[in-house]
């Protein structure tokens, strides 16, 4: 017996990790493509322009929010229609820190994506009667119902009313880095810290365990699994990501407000998740790519072909619906799907 069959049966190693591309393993591929991202994330923010900074900062932003919401849909298999009620939560808990008791905006992370973990496990425990549609109905009814919540007088103390509350960009400790870069640079830090988390979870018996619920949820009752804390536990997992997302997000707009935080970043997500493929970790990073640019590119293609019609403008969402319709149909399993199609007719 070899030592790769030795290692196979063993649990320590994936016959997949055989495979070759143009020669090379197909983990040596992973490094390399790894590496290189690493280093074009990392030399990107000097070579473009301020706002290309800004933009890009957000899709790390999005990416994070989407990870977040994967672990719950792609990887657990419950539906949720209002993570933008946790993106708001963790973006209020870091404002309302930074602004009312003066605390530094880094130190404001991990409590909003705690605050947020507590708050979706405590709405995890009461939905685990719930399920497929009427699961998406109650996490809907807390999406619509958030940003009423952050309008309510009794919470202008802290929530600002309508006008919201207004941050200032962080003083950046490196001295050859802008603001736009610094924040660049701690958002992708942190990002890459999640990424990182993520795939070590769902690679663990945890991941193990959330993939089976999704799978067969009688089955993996009957193999013992723990399915109520399992999913309880899956919902504040997804809420300390989203929350996370929402108070860097915060600090990046330097600006937070009711209206920023409708059901329509819940839509949002959910097609960056789509897009991006679910059950991807890797596939989030394309939802947030998709999220921030592609309705600047619907945008882009109705000028081009309609540039002189001012009315055109009204094409600009038509334009978006037909290019989201033409990706789901081409690409089912989303970008990530697209990849793994790819490789495997390349791969021998």
């Amino acid at each position: 017996m070899s030592s790769l069959q030795s290692e196979v049966l063993d649990g320590r190693a994936n016959p997949a990790d055989s495979y070759r591309i143009f020669g090379i393993t197909v983990p040596k591929w992973r490094i390399y493509l790894i590496t290189a991202g690493t280093v074009l994330a990392l030399v990107t923010p000097l070579l473009v322009t301020d706002f290309t900074v800004f933009q890009l900062t957000q899709v790390f932003v999005y990416a994070i929010a989407v990870l977040g919401l994967n672990l719950l849909t792609g990887f657990n298999g419950q539906f949720s229609l209002g993570h933008s009620a946790f993106y708001a939560l963790g973006a209020y808990t870091a404002a309302i820190m930074v602004d009312r008791y003066e605390i530094a905006y880094y130190w404001t992370i991990l409590p909003a994506g705690l605050v947020c973990f507590v708050g979706g496990f405590l709405f995890g425990l009461p939905a685990l009667r719930l399920d497929g549609l009427y699961l998406a109905l109650a996490t809907f009814a807390l999406a619509v119902a958030t940003p009423q919540l952050l309008r309510y007088k009794h919470f202008e103390e802290f929530t600002g009313g309508v006008q919201g509350i207004d941050l200032f960009k962080p003083d950046p400790p490196v001295p050859f880095l802008n603001g736009d870069q610094w924040l660049y640079y701690f958002v992708v830090f942190v990002g890459a810290l999640m990424l990182l988390g993520a795939w070590n979870l769902t690679r663990g018996r945890t991941g193990r365990a959330m993939m089976a619920i999704r799978d067969n949820p009688i089955a993996a009752k009957t193999m013992g699994i723990n399915t109520s804390l399992y999913k309880s536990v899956t919902f504040g997992v997804s809420g300390f990501y989203t929350g996370v997302a929402g108070a860097l997000g915060a600090i990046v707009a330097e600006f937070v407000a009711p209206d920023s935080f409708t059901f329509f970043l819940s839509v949002w997500l959910l097609v960056g998740m789509v897009v991006g493929g679910l059950g991807s970790i890797a596939g989030a990073i394309a939802g947030g790519f998709f999220i921030l640019y592609a309705p600047n590119l619907s945008e882009s293609a109705v000028e081009f072909f309609y540039g002189g019609d001012p009315s055109a403008k009204a094409l600009i969402w038509v334009a978006f619906g037909t290019f989201l319709i033409f990706t789901v149909y081409v690409v089912p399993n989303g970008l990530a799907g697209l990849v793994r199609w790819c490789v495997a007719r390349l791969v021998r």
